[in-house]
């Protein structure tokens, strides 16, 4: 990791080179002008076997560059900040736009939405974690994975990154802001095998800070624990059944409602809930709220990719949907006005009933605890649903056997209305922060 005086200084060059770009655009041409700088700065190690396979260095530096004239957009972008380079690009985005179709719904943000004053989100977290330092936290994990269980035979590898971010983004409107993250992860991937059955599993964390990060020794055994507990994987039989989705794939459940309710798919007409904002579509006892400003949060920003001013909202309240997810593209194109999403999602927080894993397991009873998905079975002009899907069978509230080679399937409005219960499980390591979900009934293909 770079020092506190090197990370400054390329903080000030981006800062300097989106003025300088945004002065020259002024003198050049009257029109509408952004101008966004990012630098990102790390490494990624991958150890497999006690072995370094790989290291990774990042030291990437890119402008972007996008003109509106009149209703005529213009984008470039660049790694090459010198004077020359950007009156270079700056005179191809003009001459992009010059020639490019009319689209009346183009251009900057509406002025009153910007940020002029950043919050400080406490995203910083810079350490003296070295090469050395990184390659020792995956090796310790996978060695503890290895040491846990003789099961534990090979390895599909141990990652740690870190890495920190710089954005800077201005304007023609006057808006100059910035802000810099700082990210560290780890990831452990063991294989475990016992007679004629082997098996995979994994486990990761990731912080703002270096120090909350699980240690690798924890991460290590918990990786082996999950690998080991599937040896034995079987099918079951095609029936319909409760199934709970694991708090580490509860994300991935929720996500789908974040393309549902996309700006671009709306105005496209390609999303199955195209007239059901503020109607029902989760039980009355689920809400979920985006809260952009959590400090070190993981999704986290004081602005969107526009410059949009982030804030703090209702997704989904009581039940009822609350919003669209909108830049400022398609909220013109649909007569509203920008969420701040441009670039996606700020930390959406899922409501749940304040129970553990364990009650949750107990009010299923009998039923399917699926804890990883494969493929993109996700129709969201239909809301179809179906994926593979590996877990658990659990009986008498109690997990009896592995289960894999499956298939479930349904619709997203019968399965997010059949939602019953939500534990306190939550699982913060995700830009969507949930517990692990209990449905009432869901199709399984299986033998």
């Amino acid at each position: 990791m770079k020092s506190i005086d090197q990370i400054k200084q390329e903080e000030n060059l981006l800062i300097n080179t989106v003025n300088t770009t945004l002065k020259l655009a002024k003198k050049i041409i009257n029109c509408s002008i952004e101008v966004s700088a990012k630098k990102t700065l790390g490494f990624n190690i991958n150890v497999r076997n006690n072995i370094v396979e790989n290291i990774e260095f990042n030291s990437d530096r890119v402008l972007f560059i996008t003109v509106y004239n009149k209703f005529s957009k213009g984008s470039v972008s660049s790694k090459d900040f010198s004077i020359d380079s950007i009156k270079k690009i700056l005179n191809v985005a003009i001459d992009i736009s010059k020639n490019s179709s009319s689209d009346f719904f183009v251009g900057l943000p509406d002025i009153k939405l910007l940020c002029f004053n950043s919050d400080n989100l406490d995203l910083f977290h810079p350490s003296e974690m070295s090469i050395k330092n990184g390659i020792n936290y995956a090796s310790i994990a996978e060695k503890e994975a290895f040491r846990l269980d003789k099961r534990i035979f090979n390895s599909e590898g141990s990652f740690f990154s870190s890495h920190t971010t710089i954005n800077v983004l201005g304007n023609s409107l006057g808006m100059l802001e910035k802000y810099k993250s700082t990210l560290y992860s780890a990831y452990n991937c063991m294989i475990a095998k016992e007679k004629n059955s082997m098996q995979r599993d994994f486990d990761y964390s990731t912080s703002r800070k270096i120090e909350n990060l699980e240690k690798p020794n924890i991460l290590g055994k918990k990786t082996a624990q999950r690998a080991i507990a599937r040896l034995g994987s079987r099918k079951i039989n095609t029936m319909k059944s409760s199934i709970i989705f694991s708090r580490e794939i509860s994300c991935n459940f929720f996500s789908n409602l974040i393309s549902a309710i996309s700006g671009d798919n709306v105005y496209r007409k390609s999303t199955f809930l195209l007239y059901d904002l503020q109607k029902k579509i989760f039980p009355s006892w689920l809400s979920i709220i985006e809260n952009p400003h959590i400090r070190q949060g993981l999704g986290s920003k004081p602005f969107d990719n526009e410059g949009v001013k982030t804030h703090i909202k209702y997704i989904v309240k009581d039940g009822i949907l609350s919003t669209w997810l909108l830049d400022s593209y398609n909220s013109r194109r649909l007569g509203l006005i920008s969420t701040g999403n441009s670039g996606g999602i700020h930390n959406w927080l899922v409501s749940n009933h304040n129970m553990s894993f364990q009650d949750l397991l107990k009010n299923m009873n009998t039923g399917l605890l699926v804890t990883e998905l494969m493929g993109q079975g996700v129709d969201i002009v239909s809301g179809n649903y179906s994926q593979g899907a590996m877990g658990f069978w659990v009986d008498n509230g109690k997990i009896q056997y592995p289960v894999n080679e499956i298939t479930i399937s349904g619709n997203l409005k019968n399965m997010w209305l059949n939602i019953l219960s939500i534990s306190n499980d939550i699982d913060v390591r995700n830009n969507i922060q949930c517990g692990s979900i209990l449905i009432s009934e869901m199709q399984i293909s299986g033998n």
